[in-house]
């Protein structure tokens, strides 16, 4: 009997439909008569699923029994038992009970496989295996029920079941996927729009790929070797000219038209030296390709069209765009050019756009190579006219019988010696003269076929002759050697010009101006060193490109910047000439590193000034908000001390509680700004460790007055440690109370509460006071600022600038955000100590779905119903919330 067939159906989220469409893919199936059955399928309560299961055969599950309670699972014997020709297996990820054949329904589905019966099931894409980290650091949510990857990879088809993350949000709230109590909270946290998005785009990708994987096998299966468009990746060739800018435009559009269309901008750059592009144009059109969503390459290769075409193999390219050239007519004498050579060599598998442009036909406009002035293929084009082309020429002269006369035929060998310098420039000039003069002396001049003259008149011909094709090449080669010179110059011009600039301007960093450099100069790894004093160690500033080195005398090229930095660059050896180019950089990385480091004293020398500002605003705030407890005191203790008034015991027990009030108050108030001054002077040290919030926060309520009515508390004992300043945590947390008690209504106590995300914990004080506009929410995180006047109480208004300063310390955060109905809600979100662990164990837990104080094993449900991240707590789940608990 030969093994079974796996079909899956992947969502990307509890509720998109899996299981309603494998129930309506078992219907169809049953319909053509095939024998079908419900192996396992959980409809969670949803009626619809539940219609679904009518007229479908369902086997008999199997009850186990665990610490006291039973629990269903899939009956693997009884499955095995019936044979039936498809089984459904709902949720593939799910963890089976302890006492089960297998720890993992997958198990139970491989088994079934093995004796030859298909199966049809389902999972959704964060629970497979790879995915755990990705989707954690989207949800904050670590999934602990997991399938591995090559088990959905095995199934013969997966079909993923898509809708909205606004659909799935209206099915949510709608009751069709969670009870009505559980729908704030899943909306509020695991269905965000922003985790249904992304959590779609997941399950989007990793079909594509297994789509990819597929087409793949088939491919190697039937020997198809010829690339499948399958996806369009589109590669745009630049030359650093202002073409470049239509060619990315172009591709993107291109890319635009097909699924998942990718624009790879590749700059093939020679390896002899200066550039011989635009570094401002490339500059612009690196920008410009990463703005439309593609990405920037930059080669070195010699062959450009051999490069370009090695390259678009490499990264599997479907399109190549080339513009115009922009040479003129006369110059395809050198030859064919660069976009026909790579359309020619491209095969069938490339298609290659030759895009038209403005720049088409008017010249390069360009600097030319650096390494030898007319290039190396014109040296050896001029070397091949200059020795060949005579040789060739005098055979041609000796087996035509019109005797031309040694005048012309030395017109003729001086036209080859002026070819060979217009193509090779001087010393394929000067060879073509001595071999010609050689060729005329043995085959033209009388006596023939010796090396003799024996008329005075044709050594002075010959002589003329040599001496006027020496004077052409040199002139030649002067002219090249300046067109050279011009073009360097101007290469090196624009480079600097374009440095100076950005470097002014502030926008340029370090990093991108080492790029620069080894773009520049076509090196491997480009690094700025710099060391203390003279003598001292080499620090790495700033580094580009694959192991850069770490002392100057290790690098090919090093260059001194000042006394006390140097830059560094491997890959070749560079002339001299490029030095000069070269230590302008390095000056400008200096620049770069020196306006840093002035940004960073600068940014101290703000903070100093925010420092007396805040100095000057707390001695204009404490003259009133100090002296009125002191006041306070001072006329109590006086009153007390007064031998005129004989005071009663129960009018002593008032001065005396005035007294401790206004102590109370003014203790607050230093309090709080001793706190604001060791924050500003950053001399806030947290000593982290695990702490238990709920032991924190009952603390932070004694100096709330009449804490029993005011604040209600909802702490879960079942919250993960978290990893705090217990005394700052405790500061932080009385401060931002006493705001909310101070703000909120006296019949609406502040109601705190706390819960769970993935290793987070929020904890949210909730106040129903007027609220703040969202354009003040931050704000009021400022020190010295009140909004709105305070019905109770006073203060400086550095209560919650302490709070925030305080969590930001310990690595959490506190933020503002409305409260529904009215108010304001403080969100407190703090680090859960890692691991998180839980101060309940497993027996203490009750089991999703069974009553408190119930036996169940470990967590391993992988139902839908619990999709939701167990992690999450809420009141409405976990306990009745606490009214008036504190120490």
């Amino acid at each position: 009997m030969g093994r079974g067939k796996l079909r899956i159906y992947l969502g990307s989220a509890p509720g998109v439909g899996k299981t309603y469409a494998m129930l309506a893919e078992a219907h169809r199936r049953t319909e053509r008569g095939t024998d079908c059955v419900v192996a396992f399928v959980e409809h969670h309560g949803r009626p619809r699923t539940e219609v679904m299961l009518h007229g479908l055969e369902q086997v008999p599950r199997k009850g186990i029994t665990y610490r006291g309670a039973v629990f269903s699972e899939m009956d693997v014997d009884a499955v095995l038992t019936r044979a039936p020709a498809v089984a459904l297996v709902d949720e593939l990820a799910h963890t089976n009970v302890p006492g089960s054949r297998h720890a993992k329904r997958w198990q139970d589905v491989e088994e079934l496989l093995a004796a030859g019966i298909d199966v049809v099931s389902t999972v959704n894409i964060q629970h497979l295996e790879s995915l755990g980290d990705v989707v954690e650091a989207i949800t904050g949510v670590r999934q602990r029920e997991t399938v591995p990857d090559e088990v959905v990879r095995r199934a013969e088809q997966t079909e993923l079941v898509d809708m909205s993350p606004q659909a799935l949000r209206r099915r949510m709230a709608h009751g069709n996927i969670y009870k009505p109590d559980k729908v704030d909270a899943a909306l509020s946290n695991y269905f965000r729009p922003g985790n249904l998005t992304a959590l779609r785009e997941l399950a989007l990708l990793w079909v594509a790929d297994r789509a990819d994987a597929y087409l793949q096998q088939y491919r190697g299966e039937h020997n198809i070797r010829s690339t499948w468009q399958a996806r369009e990746r589109i590669l745009v060739g630049l030359t650093g000219g202002p073409e470049g800018r239509t060619l990315i435009r172009r591709a993107a559009r291109l890319a635009e038209k097909g699924a998942g269309g990718e624009v790879l901008a590749v700059y093939i750059a020679r390896s002899d030296g200066l550039t011989a592009a635009s570094p401002k144009e490339l500059a612009v059109q690196r920008t410009l390709v990463e703005d439309l969503g593609g990405t920037f390459h930059h080669v070195i290769g010699d062959d450009v069209p051999a490069a370009l075409l090695e390259f678009a193999r490499g990264v599997n390219a479907t399109q190549i765009v080339l513009g115009s050239s922009r040479r003129k007519t006369w110059q395809y004498v050198f030859g064919p050019g660069v976009g026909a050579t790579v359309a020619r060599e491209s095969g069938p598998d490339l298609d290659v756009h030759i895009v038209t442009h403005e720049e088409a036909a008017k010249g390069r406009g360009l600097p030319v190579a650096r390494s030898a002035r007319l290039g190396r293929t014109r040296s050896l084009g001029g070397w091949l006219v200059g020795i060949a082309g005579p040789a060739l020429l005098a055979l041609l002269l000796t087996h035509v019988d019109s005797d031309l006369g040694l005048a012309n035929d030395m017109l003729l060998f001086l036209s080859l010696t002026v070819a060979a310098a217009l193509v090779g420039g001087l010393l394929p000039a000067l060879a073509s003269a001595a071999f010609g003069s050689l060729l005329l002396n043995y085959f033209f001049t009388p006596p023939l076929h010796l090396f003799t003259v024996a008329d005075p008149k044709n050594i002075v011909a010959i002589v003329i002759f040599v001496g006027v094709a020496v004077s052409v090449a040199s002139v030649v080669d002067l002219a090249a050697r300046r067109t050279h010179q011009a073009a360097r110059l101007r290469a090196e011009s624009e480079i600097l010009s374009f440095l100076a600039g950005s470097v002014l301007r502030g926008d340029t960093s370090l990093e991108a101006l080492l790029e620069r450099v080894r773009e520049t100069f076509a090196m491997e790894s480009v690094a700025l060193l710099e060391r203390e004093a003279g003598t001292g160690a080499w620090t790495c500033a700033g580094s580009v490109g694959p192991r850069p080195d770490g002392r100057p005398e290790d690098a090919d090229v090093d260059v001194p910047v000042g006394d006390h930095m140097a830059l560094a660059l491997t890959g070749r050896v560079l002339p001299a000439e490029d030095r000069r180019v070269l230590a302008a950089f390095g000056a400008q990385a200096a620049v770069v590193v020196d306006r840093r480091r002035l940004q960073s004293e600068a940014e101290q020398a703000r903070t100093l000034a925010e420092g007396n500002r805040i100095r000057t605003a707390l001695l204009a705030a404490v003259s009133h908000d100090l002296r009125t407890p002191l006041a306070g005191i001072k006329a109590a203790v006086s009153s007390l001390r007064s031998e005129d008034v004989d005071w009663s015991p129960e009018d002593q027990a008032e001065l005396l509680a005035g007294i401790e009030t206004g102590a109370d108050r003014l203790d607050h108030l230093v309090g709080n700004l001793l706190d604001m001054s060791r924050l500003q002077t950053g001399t806030v040290t947290p000593l982290v460790r695990e702490t238990d919030l709920d032991e924190v926060v009952p603390m932070a309520l004694v100096g709330v007055e009449d804490p029993e009515l005011s604040v209600d508390l909802d702490i879960p004992e079942s919250l993960p440690m978290v990893s705090v300043d217990k005394g700052l945590l405790e500061r932080a947390v009385a401060n931002i109370v006493e705001n909310a008690v101070k703000y909120s209504p006296p019949d609406a106590p502040v109601l705190v509460s706390a819960s769970t995300l993935g290793r987070r914990v929020e904890l949210r004080v909730v106040d129903r006071g007027p609220g703040v506009p969202d354009e003040a929410k931050e704000r009021i995180f400022a020190p010295f600022q009140r909004y709105g006047d305070a019905p109770r109480g006073a203060g400086v208004g550095l209560g919650l600038a302490v709070a925030r300063g305080f969590v930001e310390a310990m690595g959490g955060t506190l933020g503002a955000e409305d409260t529904p109905g009215g108010g304001l809600t403080m969100v407190l979100t703090l680090r859960a100590a890692d691991p998180a662990t839980p101060r309940t164990t497993a027996e203490d837990t009750p089991w999703p779905g069974t009553k408190a104080g119930g036996t169940a094993p470990p967590r391993t449900t992988a139902t839908e119903a619990t999709d939701v991240p167990a992690t999450h707590t809420t009141a409405a789940d976990t306990a009745v919330p606490k009214r008036g608990r504190h120490a």
